[in-house]
C-alpha cells in the first residue's frame, strides 16, 4: 500500500499551509506524508501561527517558508491551494481542493484560533478519506 501524499499551498507558506501541514502530520502519525509550499514565501513563519500551534502541543518553531516546486505538485496525490489563486501549476490525474480560509497574517493569536481550528476539522476530515481505502 502506497502512503498517500499531501500538499499544502498557500502565497507566503508562513500560516495556513504550515497549520495544516503540522496538524496532518500530527494526526497522520505516519500514514500520510504531508509538505507544505508557497507562491512567494515569507522570511519566517508567522510568530502568532507558531503561538497557537504550541497552545495545541505541536512545535512549528523550527519550520520555515518553502517555495512551491513543480516536482512537489508532481510528488503529490492531492494538493490543496488556500489563496494562492493560479500560482500552483495544476497536473492531470492530481486531487485538487481549494479551501478558502481568512489569512492569518496580520492577525493576532485571538483572530488566528478559529483558522486554526477550521483547519483541523478539514484536516481530520481528509484524514478519514485517506486513510478509509
Amino acid at each position: 500500500m502506497n502512503t498517500p501524499e499531501v500538499l499544502f499551498v498557500c502565497v507566503h507558506n508562513a500560516g495556513r499551509s504550515q497549520m495544516a501541514a503540522a496538524l496532518l502530520h500530527h494526526h497522520a502519525a505516519g500514514r500520510v506524508a504531508v509538505r507544505s509550499a508557497g507562491s512567494a514565501p515569507a522570511g519566517e513563519i508567522n510568530p502568532a501561527v507558531v503561538a497557537v500551534m504550541a497552545e495545541l502541543g505541536i512545535d512549528v518553531s523550527r519550520e520555515f517558508p518553502k517555495r512551491l516546486t513543480t516536482d512537489a505538485v508532481e510528488a503529490a496525490d492531492v494538493v490543496i491551494t488556500m489563496g494562492c489563486g493560479d500560482a500552483c501549476p495544476v497536473f492531470p490525474g492530481k486531487r485538487y481542493l481549494d479551501w478558502q480560509l481568512d489569512d492569518p497574517a496580520g492577525r493576532v493569536v485571538d483572530q488566528i484560533r478559529p483558522i486554526r481550528d477550521e483547519i483541523d476539522r478539514r484536516v481530520r476530515e481528509l484524514l478519514t478519506e485517506l486513510v478509509a481505502g
